[in-house]
């Protein structure tokens, strides 16, 4: 299952900060200032974590985002002004590097399905928040997925439903570019994802396969028929 939940530690802490040279720099973005407020108080006793700005609608986040260039945009799936889905699609195409984590009330596997294929990296219910985003935080930072637990399970049964493998569309797109022959770095330009972010999905493809080469990748790309949505 391509998400877990990945608990905080000393350790992730020190790694994250000695990727981003500083403290993770996170955008909170949410339509109502009592959670705005709730979230900063949560995330300022984190000593690897700022919050360097927050946005109230969906206009606002895009124009935050492109100023701060954050490393993690802490999103609410119900933004005024805009579509928060459409949103996600449009900063990972515009700005890769900034991973996003969702959060929301909502507990349905489909939006948490539609919030990932559209580029979000984290699914975290707002009741949740306390104990979880954090350690969402700190998973996205490393191109890692994290969807809470309550979700997982309706999560992992609609994409077995869905794919018989349990690979999540966006694991099976990077199946298919990787047995046609492209590198990570070639996959991230063509998906609009960071290039850990690819490579994690690619470490997912290999587990849940149970296949360790690519040569074994591209044959099992071929009886699935993915190859043929080249033409």
């Amino acid at each position: 299952m391509t998400a877990k939940l990945h608990l905080a530690s000393a350790t992730l802490d020190e790694d994250a900060a000695a990727r981003t040279g500083s403290a993770i720099r996170v955008i909170i973005a949410d339509d109502h200032t009592g959670v705005r407020r709730s979230l900063r108080l949560l995330l300022d006793r984190e000593a690897d974590v700022e919050v360097i700005a927050e946005a109230a609608d969906v206009s606002s986040v895009t124009r935050k985002v492109q100023h701060h260039l954050p490393h993690v945009l802490v999103l609410d799936l119900q933004m005024p002004n805009g579509s928060s889905i459409e949103t996600i699609r449009m900063l990972r195409d515009r700005i890769p590097e900034t991973e996003i984590v969702v959060l929301t009330m909502d507990i349905s596997p489909a939006f948490a399905q539609a919030a990932l294929s559209a580029g979000a990296t984290g699914f975290v219910l707002k009741d949740r928040s306390d104990s979880e985003l954090p350690a969402a935080i700190r998973a996205a930072v490393h191109g890692r997925e994290y969807v809470s637990p309550q979700v997982e399970i309706g999560l992992e049964a609609l994409r077995r439903a869905v794919n018989g493998d349990g690979l999540s569309p966006r694991e099976t797109e990077v199946l298919r570019l990787i047995a046609l022959g492209h590198t990570s770095a070639e996959i991230g330009r063509m998906l609009h994802l960071s290039r850990r972010t690819v490579e994690t999905h690619r470490s997912h493809v290999h587990r849940k396969l149970g296949l360790k080469t690519r040569a074994e990748l591209v044959q099992y790309a071929l009886r699935r028929g993915l190859l043929q949505q080249t033409v």
